[in-house]
């Protein structure tokens, strides 16, 4: 009975760290939100 609980307890570790809620942006979002932090950055240099 032990051994059902500890594989099944295994089982839900590895699907929770394998699965992920975070979202996956595309190249251009990335582009996009670097080129935004630059331009803050820029913006607070200058002030």
């Amino acid at each position: 009975m032990r051994k059902v609980f500890l594989i099944l307890f295994a089982a839900g570790l590895m699907a929770t760290s394998f699965t992920s809620c975070r979202e996956n942006k595309t190249a251009g979002e990335e582009i996009e939100d670097v080129a935004d932090d630059v331009a803050d950055d820029i913006e607070d240099a200058v002030d």
